[in-house]
């Protein structure tokens, strides 16, 4: 396996939570935490690529982080959603050392009043040069869905940042947009739940925004870029 940095988070990863918060036990062996078989990662790369996204397919971890990196020139504005799919390739991890770009996260971050950290996840966090993400499901038919709770990752995502880069495990391939959504809302919003539990003392997450992007933008088209990795990353 190609080699890259270290995962931080390690408490958050599917498996760590499905044994630390009995809330989402049931779900430890589910299908969903599982990759695909390579036939359907292909199916996936075809479908998407028909609805006019660019794909890459890689086989590891290290593939992932070393391709994400490539896609982003020197001098970039970068931000990131959270995501448990990049803090596992070791991409967080990367973010917080010295790099080539501008890491918008790091300053909205060190911002210590809640008013005007708000604001900038509005503004330069919503409108950096690449926005780095995963999703809650890819589906054979070209579909990219997901959510979130407060909005800021679904308006990066469908139109303030320059050029968006998804991470997507190949536990995240579904068959259509209507898995799509089973995926997200019985297991993903759970195992979201599990880490808002530990990470923030709440009693859960919520689902209040959906996005389901079936297209590439036809103003736009290599906008989003699909970087599918042929393990189970992330929920």
């Amino acid at each position: 396996m190609s080699a890259h940095p270290e995962n931080t988070h390690v408490t958050h990863t599917f498996a760590a939570l499905a044994k630390s918060d009995a809330q989402l036990a049931a779900l430890a062996d589910h299908h969903y935490s599982k990759a695909v078989s390579a036939e359907r990662v292909e199916a996936a790369k075809a479908g998407l690529e028909k609805a006019g996204f660019k794909v890459h397919v890689v086989e590891n971890r290290g593939e992932a982080f070393n391709t994400i990196k490539n896609l982003i020139p020197a001098g970039a504005s970068v931000n990131n959603a959270h995501s448990t799919s990049l803090e596992e390739i070791g991409f967080v991890t990367y973010l917080k050392g010295e790099t080539a770009w501008n890491n918008v996260h790091a300053t909205i971050l060190a911002e210590s009043d809640p008013a005007k950290q708000a604001e900038l996840r509005r503004t330069v966090g919503s409108t950096v040069d690449y926005y780095l993400t995963s999703v809650a499901a890819v589906s054979e038919d070209g579909k990219l869905a997901h959510g979130d709770l407060s909005g800021s990752k679904v308006g990066g995502v469908s139109f303030g940042a320059a050029n968006v880069i998804v991470l997507a495990g190949a536990n995240k391939i579904v068959k259509d947009e209507k898995e799509a959504f089973t995926r997200t809302t019985e297991f993903a919003l759970a195992a979201e739940s599990a880490r808002a539990r530990d990470a923030y003392g709440v009693p859960a997450s919520a689902l209040i925004h959906y996005e389901v992007i079936r297209a590439a933008n036809p103003f736009n088209p290599g906008r989003i870029q699909v970087v599918l990795v042929k393990e189970a990353l992330g929920f």
